[in-house]
Parts: structure tokens; sequence; C-alpha cells
């Protein structure tokens, strides 16, 4: 048999969603489409799968492609596959999201796509499915937040303990008590106290923090505890 003759042909796609924080807020990356359809609407990464080539291949071929990042982290999340999702032809998506520093990355990022940051709750609309993609990549945020500390991701490698608040508050949108805060994420043992402080804001300053990676490493960790009650996933 050189075939399934039988079988009708899918297209294989894949779409990026790249979450970023700068510091202070929780930020999502989107290119305009320069292809129709819906060209130059808003859009997540996304390309087709190449014959010949691995579904993580292609990840980090199309982010490199449309973005010129590379070595950031990146996570295969869902296959998106209603039939008309795209007007064109059959295609099955598979949803990657990736977790970066935007500081750290900004000089590496191309704009010849118009690659252009947004606040995640001020996002424009964008094409197809691509919105209950970013829905679902929020909840899975979310829950990878309280169960693993993958969102050093995105975080630079020194921080302070209100930036590391701050962005919990963007990724659970609520506000969380600093003390309580504070003392279950000394709690983990993860952080490591540095020598030298933030002066940015004040005279006075605050000490920055690093995780440290080795007990990072050694250590299975369940971060549950940092979830908010009432945005808590099973």
């Amino acid at each position: 048999m050189k075939g399934y003759n039988k079988q009708k042909k899918l297209l294989a796609a894949i779409d990026c969603i790249i979450f970023g924080f700068d510091g202070q807020h929780l930020k999502i990356l989107l290119i305009r489409r320069g292809f129709e359809p819906a060209k130059n609407k808003w859009s997540l990464m996304g390309g087709f799968v190449d014959s010949g080539e691995s579904l993580d291949t292609a990840a980090n071929r199309i982010l490199k492609q449309l973005t010129g990042l590379e070595g950031i982290y990146l996570e295969q999340m869902y296959a998106f596959g209603e039939p008309k999702r795209d007007p064109i032809e059959r295609t099955i998506s598979i949803c990657y999201f990736a977790l970066i520093d935007i500081h750290r990355y900004e000089r590496q990022l191309t704009h010849e796509y118009q690659a252009e940051w947004f606040n995640i709750n001020e996002a424009p609309a964008l094409i197809f499915d691509h919105k209950a993609m970013v829905s679902m990549a929020r909840e899975k945020l979310r829950y990878r937040a309280g169960l693993h500390p993958v969102i050093f991701e995105l975080l630079p490698e020194k921080f302070t303990i209100t930036q590391l608040q701050t962005l919990y508050e963007e990724i659970y949108m609520t506000a969380l008590d600093k003390r309580n805060f504070l003392r279950k994420i000394m709690a983990s043992g993860l952080l490591i106290k540095q020598s030298d402080k933030d002066k940015t804001g004040s005279r006075k300053g605050a000490f920055y923090y690093g995780l440290d990676k080795k007990k990072y490493n050694h250590t299975l960790l369940n971060f549950t505890g940092m979830l908010p009650p009432a945005r808590r996933i099973i």
C-alpha cells in the first residue's frame, strides 16, 4: 500500500501564543496576518507544518521566522480542529504557548511582520478561533503557575518580591495580600536573596531575588498554595 487513497487530505498548522511580562503588565505578542483570508488583521504567530518536520520543529521555525525569537520556553497546549475554523481549507492547528521576559528579548524581536505587544486585557479582535486559543492559554498559564514555578520564565534573572507579586496578580486578575504572599513564596524555598537592591522606587530600595535553579531541578514542588481560592483550577 502506497497511501490512504480514500482519505481526504488535511492541512496541519501551528499557532503560537506568546505571553510576556514587562515588570508591570502581562502582555501578548500579535502580528498582522500577511495573506488572505483576513489579511492585515491581528493574528497569533502561525504557519503550516512542512511534511518533513516535527511539530516542535515547526513551532520553533515559525516563531523564529515571524518574530526573530528563539531559545525561549515553548509548550504544546492543544489541537483546534473545528471543520470550518479556516474558511479556505480544512486545517487543524496545534497550539503552543511561550513565556518570556519582554526586556530580555526586546533586541531579538524583529518587526518585519509588525509584531506588537498588547496588554492581555486590551488586545484587539483576532482572526478565526484565535480568541479561544488565547482564552485557553490563559487558563493553562493559571494552572501551571499554581502547580509549577514556570512563571519565572516571565521574569528577569533578578527580580523583586513586588515584581513577582505583580506578575501573580496579573495572571490571576486579583489583588493578593502582601504579607501572606511573602510568607508563602518564601516558604517555597525557591528564592535566593541577592546582595544588591532595586532603588528605582525608593532611596531605601528593595532587595533582588533569584530562582534557586539547582533546588528547583531536584525538588518536586507544589505551588498550589499560591493560587487565590477563587481562581483555583481543578
